[in-house]
């Protein structure tokens, strides 16, 4: 199969990078190149309706709709997801049993047969002029209507020599040409494009070319600077070569060129977005020293870490300059990092500002809420809970405190960002478990305040490619030491178990209680629209283990669908040793601190992702002692399986991420694809790593030059960015 060129098309992109630009004032520019005349005949060809090519009639233009495609930039942007290589394609005649091969020839001969037990049996056979070989499916009538006599098709996979003939079973298959003596390819090399139902791969190649042919000419969007630096293909060549390749070594210099051009014109707008919050915006400079920071320190019962100290100082040092800091805190499962949150907040409150902390969940806001309030009530700190559990009259009364200035910190979930909350002066926000949380909350809450302090927390490691893109214009910090010494890991054993091995974890569970332990068991929430359905198992696997399993034991439960009042009391029980064993949902992922739990049994572990099990993991080993972490799997996927192999073996939640991102790809691991970048039709990050860096490089150099892209050599990037982010970046274009 090397003679199919794959891995050419990248995963969606995150949506993420770019949608939360704002705008910046004037920023000086020197920039000593001479310009150069623009092309302006061509820079508006790729906004052209692609009704204007040759051949696109409205039933083409419909089925192109189908596939995003509207305009001319559409069409030529449109790549081939994979090739074949004619040069490498073998002849029938010369096949043998057992060998992997593609073949290229006529379909002669297309039948449609029921077999044994009612299989319906398609066989498709094909002539290259040196023999017939048939293609053979089982249950997939459509094929037969897709293939007919007369077509040029591909046939690949491994060749068997059953009943006097060569067959292929299940062949992967595609189609070159409609007809018998139609014009393949004039090279060596076929383009295989994405395709959809009326609309074939062979339909849009022709219709590609006469693009290329009529618009072909499009203006150059990346600087020649950059061209040079890099050795890269002007675009009009590129585009050539990457949907009709003259040889291998110019369709990846092709390929190089576009990756390099979809990760560059992402680092060029989070270059912009960081240049405008060190030059433009005008923040808050805080006082680093005073007296409630150094009471906190007294107040502790326990030492800082050298990391936490180490990013305290990181994080403080943004505080007192008077640009608004934007900064992420990555951190390890029980690194401490609600600390350090601790003493954002105070330096703010300090300063003469209210600080808010914002978490996904109310179970979580709550946590933070009762840890945080002792400690500040003792330094005469207020601090209020503000969720969408309060009573009208409670929440109308604690709002007014807010916006008078009467609280100083506000701990809560996305009710703090709704647009009845006001703050009298906000200076710091703390942003909990951001990728639980849109972009748009994000920004809403920064909003309350005038340019307040922003630290993003994060306890799910992120690998760095995507910690160069989702947060590019971000400073990170990291904190891998653990408090007391500990390592990571060093008291949890990870084991899968099968469903047969039941017995065998229960027993564990009352072995651990009987030592005055206690233990978790999680139920997976299958999907947001199954919740009462969740509940209900939940509701009714707790019953079992209370009456069957566990009689003698006090066992408890809390799920999301809980009146928040509720879950606190039950979280209270379990805090305080009343209850022996929590069956819960993933509300209780993060941000639960019970050192005595030594236990959490997961049911299904194959529907959570690596991220979410290191959390949940991360719930217990908090304590002195030993703990375990049983999961329960039958995985079916290949997918399933290697995520279970992960989180048995792998401790350190960087490690980890590095693996997930590798076993499920970035365009799945942060869920839904938000607005605000089109997809990378190309790149990949978790190949492309090095291609990023260097783009990230070149971009933050060109923007530092020339912040708003003034300069006439800059004039067709800029109309590029205008043209894929809008009004994302109409700060940009206003200068």
């Amino acid at each position: 199969m090397d003679n199919i060129i794959r891995d050419i098309c990248g995963p969606e992109a995150l949506g993420l990078l770019l949608s939360i630009m704002s705008k910046p004032n004037n920023v000086p520019i020197s920039v000593n190149q001479p310009s150069k005349p623009a092309d302006d005949k061509n820079i508006d060809l790729l906004k052209l309706p692609v009704s204007k090519v040759k051949f696109v009639g409205p039933a083409i233009m419909n089925n192109l709709e189908k596939l995003g495609i509207e305009t001319v930039g559409d069409l030529l942007y449109h790549f081939p997801h994979r090739y074949i290589d004619l040069s490498k394609i073998r002849k029938i005649g010369e096949l043998r049993a057992g060998e992997n091969a593609t073949v290229v020839g006529e379909v002669k001969d297309v039948k449609l047969w029921r077999g044994r037990k009612g299989t319906r049996v398609i066989n498709v056979s094909i002539f290259d002029g040196t023999g017939y070989i048939v293609g053979t499916w089982f249950n997939q009538d459509f094929i037969a209507r897709r293939l007919k006599e007369g077509m040029q098709v591909t046939f690949s996979g491994k060749v068997a020599y059953k009943y006097r003939q060569l067959q292929i079973e299940n062949p992967f298959y595609d189609v070159l040409s409609e007809k018998s003596g139609e014009p393949v390819h004039s090279g060596r090399i076929v383009p295989i494009h994405p395709a959809t139902q009326g609309l074939t791969t062979n339909t849009i190649r022709r219709v590609v070319k006469n693009a290329l042919d009529e618009y072909g000419k499009v203006a150059e969007p990346l600087p020649d600077e950059i061209l040079k630096a890099y050795k890269l293909l002007p675009r009009v060549e590129a585009l050539k070569e990457m949907h009709f390749p003259t040889n291998r070594e110019l369709l990846l210099k092709a390929r190089t060129r576009f990756i390099f051009e979809e990760l560059f014109l992402m680092q060029i707008g989070l270059a912009a977005r960081k240049k405008r919050n060190e030059v433009q915006t005008k923040g808050i400079a805080h006082r680093r020293e005073g007296e409630l920071v150094s009471a906190l320190y007294e107040a502790l019962p326990f030492k800082l870490t050298e990391d936490q100290k180490k990013v305290i100082d990181e994080i403080q040092s943004d505080m007192e300059k008077s640009m608004p800091m934007n900064r992420l805190l990555q951190g390890e499962v029980g690194s401490g990092k609600t600390v350090v949150a601790l003493v954002a907040l105070l330096t703010s409150v300090q300063s003469g500002y209210q600080a808010a902390l914002m978490a996904p969940t109310e179970v979580l806001a709550s946590q933070h809420y009762i840890k945080i309030k002792e400690i500040l009530n003792q330094l005469g700190v207020t601090t209020a809970l503000l969720t969408g559990s309060l009573t009208p009259k409670d929440r109308l009364k604690m709002v007014e405190e807010v916006k008078s200035g009467d609280i100083d910190v506000v701990i809560g979930t996305h009710a703090i960002i709704q647009e009845t909350v006001d703050f009298s002066r906000l200076g710091m926000v703390v942003i909990d478990e951001q990728h639980r949380f849109g972009v748009m909350q994000r920004i809403d809450l920064k909003e309350k305040g005038y340019y307040p302090d922003v630290l993003v927390m994060s306890a799910t490691p992120i690998p760095r490619t995507l910690s160069l893109t989702l947060y590019g214009d971000l400073d990170v910090s990291i904190i891998k030491e653990l408090p007391g010494g500990r390592k990571i890991g060093e008291h949890i054993n990870t084991v899968l178990f099968d469903r047969n091995s039941r017995d065998i974890a229960y027993e564990k569970i009352r072995i651990e209680i009987a030592k005055g332990r206690q233990a978790y068991i999680v139920c997976p929430l299958i999907e947001e629209s199954d919740k009462l359905e969740n509940v209900k198992a939940v509701m009714s696997q707790a019953e079992w283990l209370k009456t069957k399993v566990f009689p003698q034991l006090r066992v408890g439960i809390i799920h999301g669908q809980m009146k928040a009042g509720e879950k606190e009391e039950v979280m209270r029980w379990f805090n305080k040793g009343e209850l022996d064993i929590l069956i819960s949902t993933t509300v209780i992922e993060v941000g639960i601190d019970v050192p005595n739990a030594t236990v959490m049994l997961i049911e299904d572990a194959d529907r959570f992702g690596l991220a979410q099990l290191h959390q949940l993991r991360g719930r217990i080993g908090r304590g002195e002692h030993k703990s375990y972490c049983i999961l329960f799997a039958d995985p079916t996927t290949e997918e399933g399986k290697k995520r279970m192999e992960a989180i048995v073996n792998i401790k350190d939640g960087f490690e980890l991420a590095e693996a997930d991102l590798q076993i499920r790809g970035e365009g799945q691991l942060f869920g839904t694809r938000q607005s605000g970048l089109p997809d990378l039709k190309v790149a990949k990050l978790t190949r492309d790593i090095e291609v990023l860096a260097e783009a990230r490089k070149a971009a933050f150099k060109i923007i530092d030059k020339d912040p708003y892209l003034a300069s006439p050599l800059y004039q067709h990037l800029r109309q590029e960015v205008r043209d894929k982010f809008g009004d994302s970046l109409e700060w940009l274009f206003q200068a």
